[in-house]
Order: C-alpha cells, then structure tokens, then sequence
C-alpha cells in the first residue's frame, strides 16, 4: 500500500521503516520560517500524528544551518496583515495571528509520536520556540543556540519562554532571553538543552535516525502512551499523573502488544508490533 505524504513547498518529508523525516527545506535562506512554513509545519506534524506508519518523527534542517528563525519579512508584513481602522479589533487580530502561530508550533507537542529534533549550525529565534517543542534534542558541535528575540526588540511569544526554562536552569533560560547571546554545543550539553552531541551534521542525522529506529521497534500503542503520560505530568500534579496514568492503562494494558512482547520474551525473538 502507498502511503500518501503531503507535498510540501518548504518541507520535505520521506518516510521509511516508521521513522518519518520532517526537514525544513529553505536551506538558501537557512531555513527561516515564512508564512509558508509556519503553516505547513502544522500539517507536517498533523499528518505524521494520524498516519499509523509514522511511529518516530526526526526534524532536520536542510543545508548548513538548522533554521535561522522567523523570517524578518513575515515579521516586517504583520502590520499590514492585521491593519484595521478600529485599535480594538487590530489588536484582537494581532492576538489572533500570535496565538496561530503558536498552534503551528504546538502541534510537534501534540503529535502523539516521539520528535527529536537534529541541529546542525545556527538555532536562532523562532528555531528555538521549534525544537523546545521537541521530545528531544541533539546536535552537531557547530550548532550555536541564540534565543534573538530580543534584539529585535520583542518578547517571544510562540514557546521558548514557556518551554525553555523546563529543560534548562531557570537563571540559565533567564539569561538567554535576556541576552540573546549565543550557546555552543558544549554548553548546550552541559546545561541539558540537548542529549548528544555528534561531530558532524552527517553523523548527527547517522546517530538520530539510530535513536530513531530504536524507539520505532518498541510498542507504538506503549509509546503514545508514555508521552502523553511525560506531557501530562509535565503540567499536573504527580498525584494527579498518578490517576490519569491508572485510567490510560485500564483501557490500554491489557493489548494485543502486550501478548507479543511477552511471547517474544519467551520465544528469544523480537516482537513485531502492528502499526
């Protein structure tokens, strides 16, 4: 059976072996984030949640840069996009276009299937609000970090101040956004703004599809389960983690994945899970 990928103007997508490739395709442009973009992010990461042969998403970036950003004339033409005589409904349109925008980033986070994101060269800006949305982060040792906002003048507003400071040190993601200064790949390691590091964007891309094939072995049925689990106790109480991870399995435990990785345990063969 053919599976149908969406035909994407700033993305290309391949998929093979349930590891789907999801890479930001502006490489003359260091892949900076356009109308476009932002919204084909959206159905990129929408298609991969409901496709059952997606069980892994790997997030590149095309050419030698990860992604430098939103792009500076998307931002220039915000004005103009929500012009209006009234200040009021202005406003209300802007607040509208921000809080799109946040759900075209979201949707990596509400995608049921594990992301990891593979960095090589410049992480800037809106790149970051992009990866913090990922369930993980690894990178080449060129990649330098830069939250940039503000020296635009701006406060980030689709993710990275919401996000970044639950993977590093409050005063370290504090800083950041302060400064708007640049992290090297040894930093990022240290602080635990990424897993690995690789020495090359090729062996970055060899190592993360590793990584990638590992998890798309296991249980796609425990898997869902396990982030949605992560996601939630992220933002609840352990007690409250606790109840919802008890109602997940009342429902999920007692699967047909269950049966085959235990007959696989005792036939010393690896299971082979349905999508």
């Amino acid at each position: 059976m053919t599976i149908a990928i969406p035909e994407l103007m700033t993305i290309a997508i391949a998929l093979d072996q349930g590891v789907a490739e999801i890479r930001l395709n502006r490489p003359e442009r260091s892949n900076a984030i356009n109308e476009a973009m932002w919204q084909e992010l959206r159905t990129a990461f929408a298609w991969a949640d409901v496709t059952p042969e997606v069980r892994v998403a790997i997030l590149s970036g095309a050419g030698r840069n990860f992604c430098a950003g939103i792009d500076l004339a998307m931002l220039a033409s915000v004005g103009r996009t929500v012009a209006h005589a009234d200040p009021a409904r202005r406003h209300e349109a802007l607040r509208r276009v921000i809080l799109d925008l946040q759900d075209c980033l979201s949707c990596i986070e509400r995608c049921r299937k594990p992301v990891l994101a593979a960095i090589q060269g410049a992480c800037i800006g809106g790149a970051i609000d992009l990866v913090t949305c990922c369930d993980m982060r690894y990178a080449a040792l060129d990649v330098q970090f830069s939250v940039r906002e503000i020296d635009v003048g701006m406060t980030a507003d689709v993710g990275t101040l919401q996000r970044l400071p639950r993977l590093v040190h409050d005063g370290i993601a504090r800083e950041m956004a302060y400064t708007g200064r640049s992290v090297d790949a040894v930093e990022a390691k240290l602080i635990g703004l990424v897993n690995q590091l690789f020495e090359t964007p090729g062996t970055l891309l060899d190592g993360v599809l590793q990584i990638a094939r590992t998890i798309a072995a296991k249980s796609p049925l425990a898997i869902r389960g396990t982030k949605e689990m992560l996601n939630y106790g992220r933002d609840h109480s352990v007690a409250d983690g606790l109840n919802h991870v008890a109602t997940w399995n009342a429902a999920m435990l007692m699967s047909a994945d269950l049966e085959e990785a235990m007959a696989a345990m005792r036939e010393k063969r690896a299971p082979r899970f349905a999508d």
